[in-house]
């Protein structure tokens, strides 16, 4: 249909065939999303057309229908001009039921609940995606969102969250998400001032029909119980996506650790959750992880202190069962083909970290799987198929920050002791974590840990004189190369050899190096020319 009859005629038509001809430009565009920028014109003046109609009292029905073409039109972000202002933004924010700007309103205060036909609904789930739309797409509309306070209305629908019907509930997270990561002075508003964080948890309470036992313990899910819906699965994932944007920055406080151990409580309930589909189960649990890494690590002792459930006594009496579900995670997000290792493994590896530095039972569950205690070390610690081997690999990721947290992870596992870390990753791949630590000297990290002991295996004891400390293995025995040399041959290689290293050295192409007696690279000159400092000795 063509767009600029369509933007003359709706100039002058009544409410049904304004409706009809709408209608039929969203039957003809709904999987539209690149558009023809030579009609750029028309659709920023169909747009005006649009919101000229919703400023009119019309019905339901044409509400809906103009709230869908500009749901359309919404997809191309240079068009929005008409709507990303105050009078365009107010339209769109009463027909959500939002009421920006409007302190005081009891529809701000009952949400949804004057809301009487399905049509009406329709037509806030429409207004409510349309706001996702322009609040993605323009900055201009951000700032209006400010302006005319739209996160005081977001909220007051939160407080209505028991009453939602699924859409309207899901699009007002989504909302809520998309204005606090893209306007951090909102994040702010709506922490500070709307006690979002606290509307938010229980908005998850509700969603996840969380039962307390306790003061931070949830009842136990059923093992008989149904997977969670889809519906509540969506809804949680975008309140938790909410909830990370505005625990980004710790306030701290005492009221603030007490909200966010009701989370770490919560977040154990999820993960021990199934929803419909193991892909849908792990990208809940992803963003449950993504939001644990934002609590204080001291809310941590939530995820394994369960009296009424009990644990084991081995560690303490701690439940380690939702510990487990990140090692599971773990490990699936390690096998994953083709993944974005930093953005689907770090997380993880990065709460297991902080998890074990600070919490001893933690630590002791998680390297029990593993580093467990070696026995064969006649393959390289990279070579296989154990969560051990793949960890270590990733020490050499092509990604910086990959390295950095797989080695991270297993240094804190063996409680930042280079030597034990050394006996299970080998020297060659450890080096970039000892190198960026300062300790290619040997030594410890800064953490204090418990003095349990690590025992050896006899076979490992056994083999330990024989192991490559550069390579983590026990190697083969390689012919000498230079045993059937005479001294002058030797001579003639060492003298070679040292001649390639100074043409290298004097065109940069490398820059020999020592070590430092705190443990740091140095130039190869100053760590030779730097004398110790012997000023107290008698010597002559």
């Amino acid at each position: 249909m063509d767009l600029n009859n369509i933007v003359s005629q709706l100039e002058n038509t009544n409410e049904e065939e304004t409706e009809k001809l709408l209608l039929q430009y969203n039957r003809e565009n709904s999987h539209t999303f690149s558009f023809d920028q030579t009609e750029e014109s028309l659709r920023i003046k169909l747009c005006q057309g649009v919101l000229s109609v919703l400023g009119r009292q019309v019905q339901p029905s044409c509400q809906k229908t103009c709230l869908e073409t500009l749901r359309i039109l919404s997809r191309d972000k240079r068009v929005l001009g008409p709507v990303a202002t105050r009078e365009g933004m107010l339209i769109l924010g009463g027909l959500a039921r939002l009421n920006p700007g409007e302190e005081g309103d009891e529809n701000q205060k009952n949400g949804l609940e004057d809301t009487q036909s399905e049509e009406e609904e329709r037509v806030v789930v429409e207004a409510l995606k349309c706001l996702c739309n322009v609040v993605y797409n323009s900055p201009a509309a951000q700032q209006v969102c400010v302006d005319v306070q739209l996160a005081h209305g977001l909220c007051a629908i939160l407080h209505t969250a028991r009453t939602w019907h699924h859409e309207v509930g899901l699009f007002t997270l989504r909302l809520v998400f998309l204005l606090s990561a893209l306007r951090p002075d909102v994040r702010g508003v709506f922490r500070r001032e709307l006690h979002a964080v606290r509307l938010l948890t229980e908005v998850l309470e509700f969603t996840l029909d969380v039962s307390w036992v306790g003061p931070y313990e949830a009842a136990p899910p059923d093992p008989q119980a149904l997977p969670m819906p889809a519906e509540n699965n969506e809804r949680t994932m975008e309140a938790l996506k909410a909830l990370f944007n505005l625990t980004l920055s710790d306030t701290g406080g005492e009221e603030d650790d007490h909200q966010f151990r009701i989370i770490a409580a919560i977040l154990r309930h999820l993960l021990m959750l199934k929803t419909e589909t193991e892909d849908k189960t792990e990208e809940a649990h992803s963003h449950a992880i993504n939001l644990l890494n934002n609590l204080p690590v001291s809310c941590l002792d939530v995820l394994i202190d369960v009296p009424v459930q009990g644990g084991l006594e081995m560690y303490s009496g701690k439940n380690l069962d939702a510990i487990q579900m990140l090692i599971d995670f773990m490990a699936k997000r390690m096998d994953k083909q083709g993944s974005n290792y930093k953005e689907g493994l770090t997380p993880v590896l990065s709460l297991l970290t902080e998890g074990s530095r600070h919490h001893r039972e933690i630590r002791r569950f998680i390297k029990a799987q593993v580093l467990p205690p070696l026995k064969d070390v006649k393959i390289r610690p990279e070579i296989g198929t154990t969560t051990r081997n793949k960890l270590v690999r990733l020490m050499t990721h092509v990604d910086m920050g990959v390295k950095q947290t797989a080695a991270e992870f297993l240094f804190v596992l063996c409680k930042e002791s280079v030597d034990n870390l050394l006996k299970y990753t080998g020297y060659g791949n450890a080096a970039g974590l000892l190198v960026a630590r300062g300790l290619l000297a040997g030594g410890r990290g800064e953490t204090q840990y418990s003095d349990d002991e690590d025992s050896d295996t006899e076979e490992y004891k056994s083999a330990k004189p024989f192991i490559n400390p550069i390579t983590g293995h026990v190697e083969e025995p390689m012919p000498n190369p230079i045993e059937e040399m005479t001294e002058e041959q030797k001579e003639y290689e060492a003298q070679k050899l040292v001649n390639m290293f100074d043409k290298l050295s004097r065109q940069n192409v490398i820059r020999p190096m020592g070590v430092m007696p705190d443990g740091t690279l140095a130039p190869l000159e100053e760590t030779l020319c730097d004398p110790p400092d012997d000023s107290g000795s008698d010597s002559d």
